[in-house]
């Protein structure tokens, strides 16, 4: 099982929402950030002149069996990017188990129903 963090533009997460449920990616946490980042470059966006270091974020936070990291990583990566600095960061990382609360199921049946994939 893996653990998936992304880092996006808030002005991108519905088009990454969108991409996760189209490859069945249905769960998923997600809260806003601020962070700084060491790009110093002004942007003009609407007439307003903003800091590129200082656009909004929102934090993804996904947990997927090993199998669907491929197509969970591509989702995030085709529908985050605009091509410009700031797109954001894909982190991954190994996670040792998983309980569901309810019925104490472990493993990576406790992620999904057992007929998922």
């Amino acid at each position: 099982m893996k653990k998936i963090e992304a880092i996006i533009r808030k002005s991108k997460f519905e088009d990454v929402k969108k991409a996760l449920y189209d490859v069945d990616i249905d769960w998923f946490s997600y809260w806003d950030i601020t962070g700084l980042g060491k790009s110093t470059e002004d942007q003009v966006v609407r007439g307003q002149i903003f800091q590129s270091n200082y656009i909004q974020r929102r934090m993804i936070s996904i947990v997927v069996r090993d199998i669907n990291l491929e197509k969970t990583v591509n989702a995030l990566m085709e529908s985050a990017r605009t091509g410009s600095q700031g797109d954001g960061k894909i982190f991954v990382s190994d996670i040792d188990e998983t309980y569901r609360i309810r019925n104490g199921e472990k493993g990576p049946e406790a992620l999904y129903n057992k007929d998922d994939k």
